[in-house]
């Protein structure tokens, strides 16, 4: 059964104490007795699966969701915090400091992993994840591919090219190496565990994590239809220097972006500098841009951010940002 094949494909190296957060949604039903038996300590948050979710919205990608998990980490002596979505297929970490490892940086620790067994293996991750983790990949043998948001894209795109391990910024993690390619928290806060537990201390593997500056996600609202509007008209805009005089480019993003090391449009308008990148896309489910910003140093992210709003202002005047609602 589900148990019994996760705790015998899961070894650890040592015990490990763990606090974890079910925020009252399905995971409660069975996360917590499946870690206890592949050999942690558990102490339990919000485990009574209650669809009204009394104590907070259970989604981990959410800092203010994490709170709980943080205060019962510095209360007690465990050694990081595991947090679930509602539905149980995301999965949040917490180091013992109260920091959120993002999955992106999570990624960097399960391709690691993953290529030890599948050497040279492709490795896809979506244009919301971080500039660090490409390099990552590379690193630890693989073939690094940025593909599209959207689990059952990312989904089908390992299938088509046999690929090991997916993953999305979202929190959806896919394990094809040992497991059956979907994403599932319990069992990738396992193979996390597994990895940690190799290590005296768990924290200083999570911190030594390849890290930037970045911004939450954040969402421009926009009318039923126009976020695939805009984002054509920013692709053109980005495009132009390339291939349209140089007047043209001057209007475009000539005049706004130091040279870009790459823009990517396979998903909206991913544009790559040395020290960052910056995102604006379509969300896949609701009328609203979506964003994303990073730096190498506070200021790099200052200026991507600033460079890239000006952009969009150019195609929507006026927009603005708010954090984004899951």
């Amino acid at each position: 059964d589900y148990t019994a094949r996760i705790v015998g494909g899961i070894t650890l190296a040592r015990p490990l104490k763990i606090v974890v957060d079910c925020g009252n949604g399905i995971a409660g039903a069975s996360a917590p007795d499946i870690l206890r038996a592949i050999g942690c300590e558990v102490s339990e948050l919000f485990s009574e699966v209650d669809g009204n979710f009394p104590n907070h919205h259970p989604d981990p990608s959410k800092p203010e969701n994490l709170r709980d998990v943080v205060a019962a980490l510095q209360a007690g002596d465990a050694e990081l915090g595991l947090a679930f979505d509602g539905d149980g297929d995301r999965l949040g970490i917490v180091t013992k400091e109260g920091h959120t490892i993002y999955p992106d940086r999570q990624m960097m620790l399960f391709a690691a992993d993953v290529l030890k067994r599948a050497p040279g293996g492709t490795i896809i991750y979506d244009v919301k994840c971080s500039q660090r983790l490409a390099p990552a990949i590379v690193a630890a043998g693989g073939v690094p591919m940025m593909f599209k948001t959207g689990h059952s894209l990312i989904k089908a795109k390992m299938k088509e090219i046999n690929s090991p391990l997916g993953g999305e910024m979202s929190g959806h993690i896919f394990f094809k190496e040992r497991w059956y390619g979907f994403d599932d928290g319990t069992y990738a806060g396992c193979r996390l565990l597994e990895i940690l537990s190799q290590s005296p201390d768990a924290n200083v593997v999570l911190n030594a994590l390849p890290s930037s500056f970045s911004t939450p996600e954040l969402n421009v609202k926009c009318a039923e239809g126009q976020p695939q509007t805009l984002v054509a008209q920013l692709v053109n805009l980005a495009m132009a220097p390339s291939v349209g005089s140089a007047a043209h480019a001057e209007a475009s993003m000539g005049a706004l972006f130091a040279a870009p090391a790459s823009v990517n449009t396979i998903d909206g308008l991913r544009v790559d500098w040395p020290d960052g990148f910056g995102l604006i896309r379509a969300s896949n489910t609701t009328p609203v841009l979506v964003l994303r910003f990073e730096g190498h140093t506070q200021q790099a992210l200052t200026r991507i951010q600033t460079d890239m709003m000006a952009l969009l202002h150019q195609v929507l005047p006026g927009a603005v940002t708010d954090e984004a609602a899951h």
